[in-house]
């Protein structure tokens, strides 16, 4: 298993136990301590915009990490090329010897 896809897992689980944990702390909420309806608005209001700060949140580490990988994926292929050049440099002077024979 790539570390990629065990951490886009965890994500997913996480925004589903949050999305469930929203549902089931609301209506805890209303059952357990009744407000009157301008109070509940303000508190659902605050829920949400927790939620929604937290999702934002993930996603600007998501796109910081996609940046880190494809910076990573660059180097690694930059490394990669110049290590073919070097190679080949090497390699050039027995391939016309052999050419030669």
């Amino acid at each position: 298993m790539r570390s990629g896809d065990y951490e886009g897992s965890n994500i997913g689980t996480a925004v589903t136990f949050l999305l469930i944990g929203l549902g089931a702390g609301t209506l805890l909420g209303l059952v357990l301590a009744p407000k009157t309806g301008k109070q509940f608005r303000r508190d659902l209001r605050r829920g949400f915009e927790d939620a929604r700060e937290t999702l934002h949140d993930w996603g600007d580490e998501a796109r910081d990490r996609v940046h880190d990988a494809k910076e990573r994926i660059r180097d690694v292929a930059e490394r990669g090329a110049e290590m073919a050049d070097n190679l080949r440099e090497k390699v050039e002077p027995l391939r016309r010897v052999i050419n030669r024979s």
